[in-house]
This record gives C-alpha cells, structure tokens and sequence, in this order.
C-alpha cells in the first residue's frame, strides 16, 4: 500500500500533466451540485464552461491527427463535443470529455510506469572515466575524453572509449560486444573497445577514439536508425475506428431523416462514442504490465504488448541468452589411463591459489565433484598461459600450448598435435601434465541454460512458426548450441549491422518478429526488430534501452510467459472491444428512431464503460 506521501507527488504530477480530466471532472461535479439545488441555469452555464474548456483540447487533438492521415478512434468523440456545443446541450458533451481525455491519461499514465521501472537498469552505460594528468588521477565525464589521454581501466570498469593496451596484460569480457563467451586475455599495444568488461587487474589504455566515435557510440546510433525505421504501430482500438467511424456517420444521418431532429444526431453521437473502443485496450494493457511486472517482465509500451500476442518468429542470441554466458567445465579427457577424476582432482586442487577466472571454473567444478580439496605447495602462475606445482608427491602443468613450450619436445609436440585437433570446434581447452608427461585435458564451453530446451517446444505449442540463433560467435558453436536447445535456423559470425540485416529479412517474410539478446551487439536488432525483448538482470543498459521489454530475472524461459500475458491481454480488450461496441449498436438504434435522449444516452454509455472497464481488468 502506498503511504499518504508517496500519493501526494503522484497526484500532483497527474494534475499537471493531464489537467483536462481533472477539470473536466470538477466542472460536471460542481454543475451537479448546483443542478440538485435547484440552480439549473447556473448549473448549465458551469457544464458550458467546462465543455468548451475542456473539449478544444480534444477535438483540437483529434484534428492534427487527422491531419497527419491518422485516422483514429477519437473522430466519433470529437464529432458528438462539437454537435453538443452547436445544441446548447452541454451535460452529454461534458461526458464525452471525460471519458475520451481520461482514456489517454489511463493510457499514457499506464506507458510512464512501465518506464519508470528501468530507472536503475539503465544506469549501466559508461559515463565516467579515469584520467592520469600531472601525476594524479582524475575523474571525468567520457565526453570529456581525447584522443592520446592515459586512462585507468579499474576492476569491474567499463572501457569507455576504443584504446591500446599501455599495461603489460589486461583481462577482458566481450561477451556482450562480440558474443564470445571465454574472456580475452590483452597485451600490450593491443586494441580494446568502448562497453567491454575488465575482469582483471587495473590497466592503462590510451584513448584511440573519442566516445562519440568508439564502438559503443557506433551501435548507439545503430539502434537509434533501426528505431527510426520502424513503422508506427496501429492502435488496437484505431483499428476498429476505421469502419465503425463511417457506420456511425451513416447511422446518424439516417436518424435524422426519420425523426427530422437534429439532437438525434447528438444521442446517436452520445452512445456510438467508442468509450469501450477508448478504455478496454489501455486498462487491459495496464493490467497485463502490471501483471507482467509481478512476474519480472518490465513491458515499456503498450504497443509492444499489443505486437508480442502475435508474434510469428523468435530470434535469439546465444551467448548470456540461451546460454550462460560464461565458460565453464564441459568434459575431462584423460591421454595416459588416468581416470578423469583424478585429473580434476588435482587439478581443481591446484588451481585455487588462482585468480584467473578460467581457475575459478576448474575449482568449482572441483568443488561439486568432491567433499574436499588438496593442497597446493610450491604454486606458481605464468601470466596469460598457465600454472604450475605440486600436488603431494605430483608436479603439476595446467594451461595453454604455450606453458609447455619448455618442457621437453614430447610433452609440447603432443599437446600441440592434440590442440589442433581438439580446437577445430572453437572450444577454450587447459591441458594438464602430471610428472612431464600429458595427462588429459580440460575442455571449457558456453554452458546452455537448462530451460531452453522446453522453452523452444513451448513456443512451438503458442503457435510461434520459427525460431532462430543469430550470434557472433564461431560457426561450430553456433550450430551445437542450435541442436542442443531445438532451434532449427542459425547464423554465425555477425557483426551487429549483419543481425540487424537478418531481423530486417525475417520482418519482410513474417508480420510479426521478436528478438531476445542481452549484449551491446545485439541493441540495434532488438530496435529493428517487431518487439525487442532484453535480458536486463545481466545484460547492458543499451540493449535494455533498446528493447521494448525488459527481463529483470536471468531466465530467458520469461518469453513464453511474455507472449503468453500478451495474449491474454489482447483477448481481454478484444471482449471489452466487442461488448462495448454491441452495447453502442443496440443504444444507437434505439436512439436513430428518436427514444433515447442525449442525456439518458450518457448516462446508458457510462454504464457500459463500467462493465467494459470491469472486464478489461481480469487481464491481471
């Protein structure tokens, strides 16, 4: 329950921001009032006021609308405050303003808290940077940033700007630039991009780029293409007006010539004001995102509830969305008769002492195998290639090719010969030897979530027609990851304009296609795209930013949920829809031969809004 203060700044917004409903509201409550006490002129003359005051916004509205060729559910409204204005007849007009200014406000009010939810996922973009200046270190804004400046890369920092490496070695995630799960170890005078990680230890860079001209920026104004492109999304309830505006028109006239009075104009006006056609679809989309909200959904628009019902295909990256993202311990191979146990074991043992996060993978796994492990004596890391030491009356070589290039011409001509075997499907691999020989390697993958696999079938059994894994990662990746998860098309090795070309291709076959990615390569797909949905519990502002859906919980399974309370959703307006709309044909016919009064009409069409409003709600 929200405290006394908590609703006050919320009251307070609303009236500044959505001042017609407001007034409109007191307006009728005062003329009301003054109509009970036998004051009617007065009455009359305050309902005037308050119709013309509140209903040249309206129509206002409705005409540039029009103007831009929009052809909107609203023209039956403005038509029915404009014949209440020529007829004197303010009481039915005033109805009509609260109900058609209200409607927006419900449904502007419903898109500002959705969006107000990201306030503190959006937070993610780099914005500041180190600076070395004078022999001290200074903290600017990225715009701030030239090119040949030293900056100081801290643990956990975003690289703000594309530079050179001026350390001797710097550790970096791409995972969400270039979708390659394993992190990359730098070295000095190699080049590292603008919205990658540092896992390591802190590192100097030299700025290469400004930050409008790095990487980041590059996708930033991708993305702001691609949403510029998009086509404008027809409302749910304009799509309806188009030929229930021209019905209504008809029927008006008609009414007129058979009962030659013009205030049957008004009644029919009155009750064919598409209320139901205005209300149904916002409370029901403020339903769905508030009951998606409950769930982690976080649905930014209203359109993009309304586009997921009906989505045809969904496209997925790969890494940090149907998978982990991260690399862990896929399989032990033993060359020399060692149980795979006893290789891990030892291993794992080892490589606690460690920090490399490849080490931590090893241990951890480790960990889940056995109760306890060994310790390490005589530990020694090889920066960027391996460790070494004794595990009891073992010594003990983990790492790359590289680490064994001393150890005798045996040992670095197997593991080479089985490196060039073993790494021709793009898998990361730490050999280990046991005494100077090969013993076995440790084979790392990106890790498939375990509910991708039953998610696919899901979205098959919801009607969706295709799925598709667009990533940057290498080809064979690509395809394993495919079959394990069920998904039936893949493309590899794309930069993110190329992802952007595949969506775009996929939307010229099917109406209807959404993209699920969590990386910054993958912002201006999901811009392109029908509907964006982001993985916003690990992935980047950008991609959030750019979604029109946010996952707050890492569980790419929350798409089917997502499609599933969209179409329950439109199911839930489309019934008010209908409901309303029969309930306005029944009222205009009996008003079209003169028997319904423009007052009674208004109050027989608030009725209906009620029931409309009532059942638009059980889409929570």
């Amino acid at each position: 329950m929200q405290s006394e203060k908590e609703r006050t700044p919320q009251m307070a917004w609303f009236v500044k921001h959505y001042p017609v409903p407001v007034i409109t509201l007191i307006g009728l409550f005062i003329g009301g009032i003054l109509q009970i006490s036998h004051e009617e002129q007065a009455g009359k003359i305050i309902w005037f006021v308050t119709l013309i005051g509140g209903g040249i916004p309206v129509v206002w509205q409705t005409v540039r609308e029009m103007l831009h060729k929009h052809f909107v559910a609203d023209i039956v409204a403005m038509l029915a405050i404009i014949v209440s204005i020529i007829l004197n007849d303010a009481f039915p007009g005033v109805i009509i303003v609260l109900m058609q200014s209200g409607g927006k406000a419900l449904e502007d009010y419903a898109y500002r808290r959705a969006s107000s939810s990201l306030d503190n996922l959006l937070s993610r973009a780099p914005r500041i940077a180190h600076r070395k200046k004078d022999h001290s270190i200074e903290e600017i804004q990225v715009s701030q940033i030239d090119i040949g400046d030293i900056l100081v890369i801290r643990p956990g920092d975003l690289i703000p700007v594309d530079g050179e490496v001026l350390s001797l070695q710097a550790r970096i995630d791409e995972a969400s630039l270039t979708g390659e799960p394993l992190p990359k170890t730098k070295t000095c005078g190699e080049q590292v991009f603008s919205g990658t990680i540092n896992i390591g230890d802190a590192f100097d860079i030299i700025a290469a780029r400004k930050s409008d001209e790095s990487q980041y920026s590059k996708i930033v104004k991708l993305v702001k293409k691609a949403q510029q492109e998009k086509a404008p999304i027809q409302r749910l309830a304009d799509k309806y007006a188009v030929w229930f505006t021209p019905l209504t028109l008809v029927v008006s006239a008609t009414g007129w010539l058979i009962t030659n009075n013009f205030e049957t104009i008004l009644s029919v006006l009155v009750v064919a004001t598409p209320c139901s056609l205005i209300f149904a679809t916002p409370v029901a989309i403020i339903s769905g995102i508030n009951r998606a909200a409950k769930t982690g959904i976080i649905i930014k628009t209203g359109a993009g509830i309304e586009q997921v019902a009906k989505t045809q295909v969904a496209v997925f990256d790969k890494t940090g969305t149907i998978t982990f993202g991260t690399p862990a311990v896929e399989r032990i191979i033993s060359f020399d008769g060692r149980s795979c146990d006893e290789i891990l074991l030892k291993a794992a043992s080892l490589e606690q002492l460690s920090s490399h996060p490849i080490a931590a993978m090893i241990v951890q796994k480790g960990k889940e195998k056995f109760e306890k492990l060994l310790v390490p004596e005589n530990f020694r890391e090889i920066s960027g290639a391996g460790v070494e030491g004794r595990i009891g009356e073992d010594h003990i070589m983990i790492g790359a090719p590289s680490i064994f290039a001393n150890s005798g011409a045996d040992i670095f001509d197997g593991v080479n010969s089985a490196a060039n075997e073993m790494q021709q499907d793009g898998r990361m691999i730490a050999f280990v030897a046991l005494n100077g020989k090969l013993s076995g390697a440790i084979v790392f993958g990106d890790e498939i979530r375990p509910d991708v696999k039953a998610m696919i079938q899901r979205l098959k059994t919801i009607g969706i027609k295709k799925t598709v894994l667009l990533t940057g990662d290498i080809k064979n990746n690509a395809r394993n990851i495919a079959e394990q998860a069920g998904i039936t098309d893949y493309e590899a090795e794309l930069v993110p304009e190329e992802k952007v070309i595949a969506v775009k291709k996929l939307r010229q076959e099917y109406e209807n296609v959404i993209m699920v990615g969590d990386g910054i390569n993958d912002a201006p797909a999901l811009a392109a795209s029908t509907v964006g949905i982001a993985m916003g519990a690990k992935g980047t502002a950008i991609s959030a930013e750019a979604a029109d859906i946010v996952l707050l919980e890492d569980s790419v399974s929350k798409v089917v949920d997502t499609i599933e309370i969209g179409k329950r959703t439109i199911s839930v307006a489309k019934q008010s829809i209908f409901v309303g709309l029969g309930g306005s044909f029944l009222f205009m016919g009996i008003a079209m031969f003169g028997h319904l009064p423009p007052a009674m009409g208004a109050l027989l069409q608030e009725v209906l809004d009620v029931s409309v409003i009532l059942n638009a709600l059980r889409a929570r």
